[in-house]
């Protein structure tokens, strides 16, 4: 079964919404928790033994994971077990992008089943050239995995390049959008690629910008972040009905209580409900 039709069957049964789990240091000393290997385990175990029976798709941030060394990454790798038990999607947010064989590789310890950090899905940077992502891509196609390629991104930088002309006039993240849509192309119900769209982005017709790509997007920015779900539908408008509204600060600063914890995703997987209406 492809990424598009499992997240498909998740989302009818549990809502659009992707719960993040982020082990800021700040989130972990609010835990009242070390900012260390065991406050990390601590954390991210509970979050995910909370969070995952409750949402379609978990995104860890791998970040979080890895500036604590080997010990990190061990314990993404018990997070991403952790949510698969409980039949919940993992997305790991990575944001890779490279060239050739080293692209490869990152592709092989993200989506390849042989591999102890294997996910659903992972998130890519296509700005090296779309063509350098096809490692990803056909990676993802060979295991069933899925791949979210940033497009619109809601930090002040980005337009610098994703909203720069192209030689046929389009900017450069329409220009991404229009490749996601090209490889979704009568996939169904869902397309396995999807594409990274900031919630407080403000799409405009004169970059070119279709957001209809075939396949799922996620939108972070909700709830801490400012954005509200009036937001997601103001900016993607009848593609609201395949967003994943992204939420992690909101939702983890309501721990360490797992009653607390529980309660913050409910109520934000309620609210997420709404754009499936």
């Amino acid at each position: 079964m492809t990424f598009g039709r499992r997240l498909h069957e998740a989302v009818a049964a549990r809502g659009p919404l992707c719960a993040g789990i982020d082990p800021h240091p700040g989130l972990l000393a609010d835990w009242g928790l070390p900012d260390s290997p065991d406050g990390l385990e601590r954390f991210a175990l509970l979050a995910a033994e909370v969070l995952a029976p409750e949402v379609a798709i978990l995104k860890p941030q791998s970040a979080f994971f890895e500036r604590h060394g080997a010990a990190g990454v061990g314990v993404l790798e018990q997070v991403v077990a952790t949510c698969r038990e409980a039949g919940c999607l993992v997305l790991l947010d990575v944001k890779r992008g490279d060239i050739g064989s080293t692209s490869q590789a990152y592709a092989d310890a993200y989506l390849d089943p042989r591999s102890p950090l294997a996910a659903d899905a992972v998130t890519v940077s296509p700005y090296l050239g779309f063509g350098s992502l096809d490692p990803f891509l056909d990676t993802a196609e060979r295991h069933d995995a899925g791949v979210f390629v940033l497009a619109l991104t809601s930090n002040p930088e980005g337009p610098q390049f994703q909203r720069a002309r192209t030689a046929d006039g389009r900017g450069v993240g329409a220009t991404v959008l229009a490749e996601v849509a090209a490889r979704n192309a009568g996939a169904d119900p869902l397309g396995s690629v999807g594409v990274v769209v900031g919630a407080t982005i403000a799409p405009g017709d004169e970059w070119g910008e279709d957001l209809a790509v075939g396949g799922p997007i996620l939108a972070p920015g909700v709830g801490a972040q400012g954005a509200t779900l009036e937001d997601v539908r103001r900016v993607f408008g009848d593609a609201a009905r395949h967003v994943l509204p992204s939420s992690s600060r909101e939702i983890l600063g309501a721990g360490p209580s797992a009653e607390a914890l529980r309660a913050a995703v409910r109520r934000a997987a309620a609210q997420a409900r709404e754009l499936q209406g």
